[in-house]
């Protein structure tokens, strides 16, 4: 009986255990779909983000500058200078970039024969000193004052890298070293030797003096060997000649040092020089003579540069900047590149694309989006000035908004625009 009943029970559980797996089957079934369905909507998520990518900015405290790539070149008041002798070379007195004043000497020319007189004055140099050494100390006080002088003078010459200052100190040794060779000529029994040997070398110097092509200065300025024959055709006198075919047909590189010479040099005027440039219609049609701007140097520097001449040249505007600051950085160029800054701004800097409109009444209203912990606001703003990418934006009044047609029991009165904001970059 027992048999029967066992055989009885595994009858009634198997259907049973059939529907059991019937429902595990379908559970796992209904799981694999609420898998698939959120894998699917996460796929979907990701593909909008790409599409529409919500990115966020913080609004900050900047500046923004509406500006132009130019090419420039640079008119000078600018005299050459150059003697007959120019084929001997030159020795410069002025270096490179030094001021000078009117009526002083700038180079001079080799004489002929100078590289002989030249050794000659060496070689007499070199028995002077012998002489000079065997002497028992002709005349201890003054000598002594001298060799002081000498010393100090060498000390400096090892101290000092400007070139002009070194010559001029080994001048001054020169003549210590005569001096000093005089008194043992007068005081001493071997004075007659030393008297001769001085006498000689006076004849070689005023030789050498007296060949030589010295040229001064005909007004004050800066001195320059750069010459590069444009001196007297971008001259700054009435700039009606520059035309946009005129610059164009230069044949000048772009940002190339001018190359030194040594047959002539330069005074430049270091008050001021010009700037032609041929720029876009687009930036220029408001611009006037006497406009003050800002420009951008190859050096990154930014200076103030005033219009002094412009006139429209085939849709574009040729136009001539005058600058008073930073000449002496561009005395080794003809034709620079630079930046036209026609204008800058400051105050809350936001990007262009976070900037929405609406239409309210006949106007267009800007806003921008603001997030907050999870939460959107719509804020209006108003809009300074642009550029191609930022703006400069600040809050309205409440009498602007009420200007505008707002009722001040809107929320818009309250939000306003804060510093450090985090708003939606392209809502």
């Amino acid at each position: 009986m027992k048999k029967k009943k066992e055989v009885n029970v595994q009858k009634r559980r198997q259907p049973r255990n059939k529907i059991v797996q019937v429902i595990s089957k379908h559970k796992r079934v209904i799981i694999m779909l609420v898998l698939l369905c959120i894998l699917v909507y996460i796929l979907q998520l990701i593909v909008r983000l790409f599409q529409n990518p919500t990115d966020t900015f913080l609004v900050e405290q900047g500046q923004i500058y509406q500006e132009e790539s130019a090419i420039g070149y640079i008119i000078r008041d600018e005299t050459v200078i150059k003697g007959e002798n120019y084929k001997n070379g030159m020795s410069q007195i002025k270096t490179e970039g030094e001021k000078v004043a009117k009526g002083e000497p700038i180079f001079r020319y080799y004489s002929n024969g100078e590289e002989n007189l030249l050794k000659k004055i060496a070689e007499l140099d070199q028995k002077i000193d012998e002489a000079m050494s065997k002497e028992k100390d002709p005349l201890p006080g003054d000598t002594k004052v001298l060799e002081t002088q000498i010393t100090d003078k060498l000390d400096k010459i090892y101290q000092e890298s400007d070139l002009s200052k070194i010559k001029e100190y080994k001048k001054d040794i020169n003549t210590y070293i005569i001096k000093k060779a005089k008194i043992a000529g007068d005081y001493s029994p071997a004075g007659s030797y030393l008297k001769k040997l001085i006498d000689e070398r006076k004849e070689y110097e005023n030789e050498l003096n007296s060949g030589a092509e010295y040229l001064e200065s005909p007004i004050s300025g800066v001195v320059s060997y750069r010459v590069d024959g444009y001196e007297e055709i971008l001259k700054p006198v009435d700039f009606k000649y520059i035309t946009k075919d005129f610059l164009e047909g230069l044949d000048l590189k772009t940002g190339q040092i001018i190359s030194a010479n040594n047959e002539s040099g330069k005074v430049i005027d270091n008050y001021q020089c010009y700037i032609a440039t041929i720029i876009k219609k687009t930036y220029a049609k408001n611009a006037e003579v006497g406009d003050t701007i800002e420009i951008r140097l190859p050096t990154g520097k930014e200076i103030p540069a005033e219009i002094s001449y412009i006139t429209e040249d085939e849709n574009q505007y040729v136009v001539v900047l005058k600058i008073e600051k930073s000449v002496e950085e561009l005395i080794s160029y003809r034709k620079i590149s630079f930046q036209i800054i026609w204008w800058s701004d400051s105050g809350k800097r936001i990007p262009n694309t976070a900037i929405q409109k609406e239409e309210h009444g006949d106007q267009e209203v800007a806003y921008v989006i603001r997030t907050r912990a999870g939460y959107e606001d719509k804020i209006l703003i108003k809009v300074l000035r642009s550029n191609e990418r930022y703006s400069i934006v600040t809050n309205y009044t409440s009498a602007e908004l009420d200007e505008l047609g707002y009722e001040s029991k809107d929320d818009i009165y309250d939000r306003k625009l804060a510093l450090y904001d985090e708003i939606l970059k392209s809502p």
